[in-house]
């Protein structure tokens, strides 16, 4: 199956308009992106006068709880959240990956006809009659922009400090997912639409200080694990780091503390790739993997979408993940193999 878009913004917004009971969700363990942009849909067909069911599963980081108000969704820690009786239309926002809808992927396939996707990931086999798939956006939050202007749907009051408006649920997604405008998605038409959002009232400094500035006291101590465990491969092309299950309990914290450890050795100068290798089970390891855009235009980069799909996982260019089933140790080896591997190829 080809992973693009089906329909036009203009259609997917009709679809979500006659939807009187739609259900919103996105992948497991969802990030600021995902989550915001499942509130951003809820919040808009809401004030449209639909009954909006947005759920979610699977670890969410604590820093981005606030983005939603008590009750605004369904979060079950691993599943399965599926529509309710009535739902009309199902809604999958910042993924087409099978794989990581565990929690409703029966309902999903069951029910094929009335699934609509919303992404901008290169890959995807997520079967929905219905998809926009648009990977020039830094963010699914802004694919749903144009969708959400064709609805006629309001963003914001413009007033300073509004909070769980639509705006701030897009400027969210939109932020993380750019690393707070630094990373190489964040074109002129990402600081346009920030400038647009700020005008809505978002209170950009609030939401730093929230997302960013919010971490467990434990935080610092599972860094510090982590760079610990730091080894470097491929002549120090690519940096690794390690962290069992025992790393988290020695420091009271959990897998949704994690966000944006794997970038921490990419201040280093020589290093292209950064691989943040979590054990989930005895033989099974989350990887994450993050590269740096080239040194100068047209220059090359390491593109870990690809590195990711060795193991069957994916992602971006710049930022993408994968499970690798096995050990700790083995999975350090795989990662360091592959990443070996594609720096002698060029792919």
């Amino acid at each position: 199956m080809t992973y693009r878009s089906t329909v036009n913004h203009a259609q997917m917004a009709a679809m979500l308009r006659s939807a009187r009971r739609p259900f919103v969700t996105t992948h497991f363990k969802p990030d600021g992106d995902a989550l915001g942009s499942a509130l951003a849909l809820g919040r808009a067909l809401r004030a449209l006068g639909a009954e909006v069911d947005v759920a979610v599963a699977g670890p969410i980081d604590r820093s981005i709880l606030g983005l939603a108000q008590p009750g605004e969704h369904r979060h079950a820690d691993r599943g399965p959240v599926e529509p309710g009786p009535g739902c009309d239309l199902a809604v999958v926002v910042d993924t087409g990956a099978w794989s990581q809808l565990e929690h409703c992927r029966d309902w999903l396939r069951a029910n094929a006809s009335m699934v609509a996707g919303i992404d901008h990931h290169a890959r995807g086999d997520l079967v929905a009659p219905a998809r926009i798939v648009d990977v020039s956006c830094a963010s699914c939050t802004q694919v749903l922009v144009p969708i959400l202007d064709e609805l006629g749907a309001s963003l914001g009051p413009g007033t300073r400090r509004a909070r769980h408006t639509v705006a701030e649920a897009l400027f969210a997604g939109l932020a993380t997912d750019t690393g707070w405008f630094r990373f190489s998605g964040a074109d002129d038409r990402v600081f346009a639409l920030a400038a647009r959002l700020l005008a809505c009232g978002v209170d950009k400094d609030a939401l730093f200080r929230m997302v960013e500035q919010g971490d467990a006291p434990g935080r610092p101590l599972l860094t510090a694990r982590a760079l610990s465990s730091l080894r470097y491969a491929c002549g120090g092309r690519v940096a690794v780091m390690r962290l069992a299950r025992a790393d988290f309990e020695a420091t009271g914290t959990r897998v949704d503390d994690l966000a944006g450890l794997v970038n921490e050795p990419m201040s280093v100068a020589e290093v292209e790739v950064s691989v943040l290798l979590v054990e989930s089970e005895p033989r099974l390891t989350k990887a994450s993997f993050r590269s740096k855009p080239p040194a100068a235009p047209g220059g090359a980069f390491v593109d870990v979408n690809h590195l990711a799909a060795r193991f069957e996982g994916g992602g971006h260019v710049h930022a993408a993940g994968a499970r690798i089933a096995a050990s700790l140790d083995e999975a350090a080896d795989l990662a360091a193999r592959a990443c070996e591997d594609y720096l002698e190829s060029g792919s």
